[in-house]
């Protein structure tokens, strides 16, 4: 069965969130609450829900929706006079407030008015499905699944699905496949318990890092220092996450996880514990003071104004008072961790013991918890990588750690080892046979690991073989079916000449028959930050300014050699894809993008100008779209707007409205099925590819770039643009515009690149330029000089 149209009762935050993401995916979607006492406009919940959808936010922040126009999927409505719009819904989601009577009365509504055979489905996190269908029709439960998102919908993968035995396997694949390829996420299958996996782990690990810092005097600051990344957590660690959760949220999240487990369970241990430390009234004397987190006054952490200038303070657990936040953590063994977790956890300060305590127990309780939780371990790893976005899973973790090492010593310290543990004795969790992974299962046994069809990442393509080139930026692997995988795995996946290397090794592949494509993509959070600003700040401090020349040009003629080779070329792109990475975007005949990918070229920021052939493809695109009047000049103004302003597209269906993104390269949800979707718009492409010729553009020369260099004057007077600005700019107009052309002429591709390549080695060589590139390289922020 297929769903085509969903219904989301209750417009909240997640119920809003969810009602986003599903008009994110294209489909119609109505969105229902319920009408507040005296309100003169009855739909005034969904509609200024939908109103906070469409509010500008703050570069950086969450929004729920990839487009505006995305919101026009969206109807608006009320519970009381609208119900009957739900009558022709495939998939209902219900998510109204965690009080049972109010679910039951919701439900019989949903019931009344829902047509046979569709889905009703609960967002809730803390209330077991059993108890969410007593008392309803046995026609209800049958059609009753719990889908739990995580919050926000857009940005979190994981989603936890439970559904009873009366639910039949068809009905369940329908909601796991739509979640999965309309909505992006990772689904996860669970068992009928509190918290299920994610929340039941989680919450354990929050409860018991809060209560291992007191006991051990940790500042805030050292706590998150160790439970963030050296653990392969967030950087916001324990006390952090809890501001950006809301604290307001922990007692009741405790309260009910508390009440629905057993007194002997490890968490009612732990939260005893909290108790006794108080911890408990610790977060109670900040929720009644308004400390409730970043959507309040602050929380642990606050931001504190001092001479206008925003200071980040954080609390005293003792003593309850703000003090200045330290930026660097004086603890040796945060550092020790970036060998290894066992490096961590043997550290001989407070940290190492701290990550020990925190570890020992949130491991050993996860182990405890299979199959009580869910059938196997590979669920569990996957719900804390795409709920709490831990590097590694918890069975990943004891894998690192060693099982029996880890065993050893909680015996040692008189911990009861769980069964799990005990059976996997000298092995590990997880082993590699071939190109498959296998896992070890609660009957003490090896099985593989079945992965949806259309999953596919560069880990599972490089298991089992040696690559066909590779160099310490870069590397080429055999896809199959002749197509080549070019991986970076420089950092942040940043250009230099030896991805340029390899990509010219890839090109020389293709051209000499051995392979027939090429797939540009990996498994980091980044497609590219774009080039290497370490190398650019060195080259320019040495003034070797031959070198210079040679990696622009360098990156010029790979990137030519990709647009122009007789084989086509496909980008996988998800996250960052910004400055040398966008023109990477840009070079390749069609690309298939991760609904996240954050596409712009941004190198004014830098007091550069895209120097690979991004002013070309930019000119390319936008004068060869047909929406767009006629002649070069409106079309020219679009692009230096965009360059000049070094505009970042939030998704990838904006970065098509830019043109960053081509109107047939494709958008996929689901980050695990890129990989495998681009290869498979190469083979596509291979049959009867032809390469695209260079263009000739016809541009403005001298009077369009006046033109725009009086729109830089203007911000100049308004205060909107820099001394330095004026500089970049002008270099910028003046490729674009064409040079000293006439506007009768035509510029060539050639004649394009050459400009780039002057244009950024005589800024390279301007103070103001040498100045932001070190500014962002030390501070990691735009410098406006």
């Amino acid at each position: 069965m297929d769903i085509e149209k969903v219904a989301v009762i209750g417009a909240g935050v997640m119920g809003s969130g969810i009602a986003a993401h599903v008009a994110n995916a294209g489909l119609p979607v109505t969105l229902l609450d319920i009408v507040p006492n005296g309100a003169r406009n009855r739909n005034i919940i969904t509609e200024t829900a939908v109103k906070n959808m469409l509010k500008p936010v703050k570069l950086g922040s969450p929004t729920p929706l990839m487009h505006r126009d995305n919101a026009k999927f969206i109807t608006t409505g009320n519970i009381e006079d609208h119900l009957d719009l739900i009558n022709d819904a495939d998939l209902i989601i219900e998510v109204v407030l965690e009080k049972i009577k109010i679910k039951h009365d919701v439900f019989k509504k949903i019931d009344k008015n829902r047509k046979k055979n569709s889905i009703i489905t609960s967002n809730t996190s803390t209330i077991p499905r059993k108890q969410l269908v007593e008392g309803m029709p046995k026609s209800f439960a049958e059609d009753f699944i719990i889908t739990h998102f995580f919050n926000p919908p857009r940005y979190l993968r994981l989603l936890e699905i439970v559904a009873g035995k009366e639910v039949s396997k068809k009905k369940i694949n329908a909601v796991s496949e739509f979640c999965d390829k309309k909505l992006g996420k990772e689904v996860v299958i669970c068992n009928d318990t509190p918290g299920f996996i994610g929340n039941r782990i989680g919450t354990y690990w929050t409860l018991i890092g809060m209560v291992e810092a007191v006991k051990l005097g940790l500042t805030v600051e050292e706590a998150d220092a160790i439970m963030g990344r050296p653990i392969g957590a967030p950087k916001t660690g324990i006390f952090g996450l809890g501001d950006v959760v809301g604290l307001d949220l922990i007692p009741h999240v405790t309260e009910s996880m508390s009440s629905n487990l057993p007194e002997n369970d490890m968490y009612n241990i732990g939260v005893k514990e909290q108790e006794k430390l108080g911890i408990e009234k610790i977060l109670s004397e900040m929720i009644s003071d308004g400390y409730t987190g970043r959507k309040g006054k602050g929380g642990f952490y606050r931001l504190n104004s001092d001479s206008g200038k925003k200071i980040k303070e954080s609390r005293n657990l003792k003593t309850g008072k703000y003090s200045k936040s330290s930026r660097k953590v004086g603890l040796k063994s945060v550092k020790a961790g970036k060998k290894g977790l066992r490096a961590l956890v043997e550290y001989n300060d407070k940290g190492g013991v701290y990550a020990w305590r925190v570890l020992s127990k949130t491991l050993s309780y996860a182990a405890s918890l299979v199959p009580e939780i869910t059938g196997n371990i590979v669920n569990v790893d996957l719900a804390m990588k795409n709920g709490f976005l831990w590097k590694k899973g918890p069975f990943e973790m004891l894998d690192d750690l060693g099982p029996s090492w880890f065993v050893s010593r909680i015996s040692e310290e008189g911990m009861k080892v769980p069964e799990l543990l005990e059976k996997v004795a000298e092995g590990n969790f997880y082993e590699e046979k071939g190109k498959d992974v296998l896992y070890f299962g609660i009957d003490g046994k090896y099985s593989k690991i079945k992965k949806p069809e259309g999953y596919l990442t560069a880990t599972d393509v490089k298991r089992g073989q040696k690559p066909i080139f590779r160099n310490p930026s870069a590397s080429l692997w055999d896809m199959g079916d002749q197509i080549i995988l070019a991986e970076f795995h420089s950092k942040m996946n940043s250009m230099d000449p030896l991805i340029m290397e390899a990509l010219s090794e890839a090109a020389d592949q293709c051209e000499s028959g051995n392979y027939s494509g090429v797939v540009i993509g990996n498994d980091g959070s980044n497609f590219s930050a774009g080039a290497n600003l370490g190398l650019s700040s060195f080259v320019a401090n040495v003034g070797a300014w031959e070198e210079a020349e040679k990696f622009v040009f360098g990156g010029q003629m790979a990137f030519m050699m990709l647009k122009h080779g007789n084989f086509p070329v496909v980008g996988a792109s998800s996250g960052l894809a910004i400055g040398g990475g966008c023109e990477v975007l840009l070079a390749c005949d069609a690309v298939q993008a991760h609904s996240e990918s954050y596409i712009g070229l941004v190198e004014v920021g830098v007091g550069l100008v895209p120097a690979w052939g991004g002013c070309k493809e930019m000119i390319t695109r936008w004068n060869n779209d047909p929406k767009q009047p006629r002649g070069p000049m409106a079309t020219i103004m679009k692009i230096f707007q965009n360059v000049g302003t070094a505009k970042v597209a939030t998704s990838a269906q904006e970065a098509k409205e830019l043109h960053f993104l081509g109107k047939d390269d494709e958008i996929t949800m689901n980050r695990a099925r890129v990989l495998y979707g681009a290869k498979s718009k190469c083979l596509e492409m291979i049959e009867n590819y032809e390469a695209p010729l260079p263009n000739e553009h016809c541009l403005p020369g001298p009077s369009g770039k006046a033109t725009l260099d009086l729109a830089v004057d203007d911000l100049v007077k308004a205060g909107h643009a820099t001394p330095h600005d004026i500089i970049v700019t002008k270099e910028l107009s003046h490729i674009l515009s064409g040079g000293d052309t006439d506007p009768t002429d035509t510029v060539s591709d050639d004649k394009i690149l050459e400009m780039e390549r002057k244009s950024i080695i005589k800024l390279m060589k301007t103070e103001g330029t040498m100045d932001r590139i070190e500014h962002m390289l030390t501070t990691g922020k735009p410098l406006r000089n």
